[in-house]
């Protein structure tokens, strides 16, 4: 026999889910609760003079950058289209008898 399924959803459940994510409310709700525990978090490390939470802006940032670096510069989609037009350069170059090293 199977093993019970960890997580049963019901129509309810999944009806006051998608009521929770299409309503603003929800979201309001969400960003003033982790907004206030990150500043009662950071803030007694702030009046301490504590280098964590420059260490956590530090890699948050580079976190981000490297993301947005792969996903817009470097991922799988973006190096296809990269290969696509060299290819179509050097045909054209071929074509036209143009050197592409000038």
């Amino acid at each position: 026999p199977l093993p019970p399924p960890l997580i049963v959803l019901s129509q309810g459940n999944t009806m006051s889910f998608l009521e929770k994510a299409v309503n603003p409310s929800f979201y309001k709700k969400k960003w003033a609760s982790t907004s206030h525990n990150i500043a009662e978090y950071y803030k007694p490390l702030f009046r301490a003079g504590s280098v964590k939470p420059l260490w956590h802006i530090m890699i948050a940032t580079s976190v981000i950058m490297y993301t947005q670096n792969y996903v817009f510069n470097k991922g799988p989609k973006i190096q296809a289209a990269r290969k696509e037009q060299k290819v179509a350069l050097e045909e054209y170059y071929a074509n036209h008898g143009i050197s592409h090293h000038h």
